[in-house]
């Protein structure tokens, strides 16, 4: 039988943390499937998950103005999705939906956080791989922002 910390020991994200740091992790995480076509969660929604993707495609996406809603960004496998719930007031930047049936591992954001804070060593790690996250999706957006409305 394959355990959390199976899951996520050599997920890209999580390389180089300490194995006891994982194990400790890996309590608050637990296997989902997200079938094709699913809403993993809504932009503006509560942030209170997040997921690491083991396999299959998610696609990221935000609603704009006169088109509609537009693709940011697609995951695959070895990526992480979610990072909203790191910040109040723990909402979506973004929202979320799987492409193909996608296996992850899903954490409670709640107790992450309050193991974070009870370990400021294992939080600075990941907050450091969070931030990488939100630098990488933001510079996603600004481009897919130019072109959409960018000069032609």
């Amino acid at each position: 039988m394959t355990t959390t910390f199976d899951l996520i020991e050599n997920h890209p994200f999580l390389v180089g943390l300490d194995p006891s740091a994982l194990k400790r992790l890996a309590v608050w995480g637990h296997e989902v499937e997200f079938d094709a076509g699913s809403r993993i969660f809504v932009e503006g929604g509560p942030a209170e998950r997040f997921w690491l993707i083991c396999d299959g495609q998610v696609q990221l996406d935000l609603h704009m103005p006169g088109p509609g809603t537009a693709v940011i960004e697609s995951l695959t496998a070895g990526e992480v999705l979610g990072w909203s719930w790191l910040f109040p007031p723990y909402l979506w930047q973004f929202g979320a939906a799987a492409t193909t049936k996608t296996l992850a591992v899903e954490f409670d954001s709640y107790s992450v956080r309050r193991l974070c804070d009870a370990e400021p060593a294992l939080g600075y790690q990941l907050m450091q791989r969070f931030t990488r996250v939100v630098v990488q999706r933001l510079q996603a957006t600004r481009i897919r922002l130019l072109d959409l409305y960018g000069s032609p």
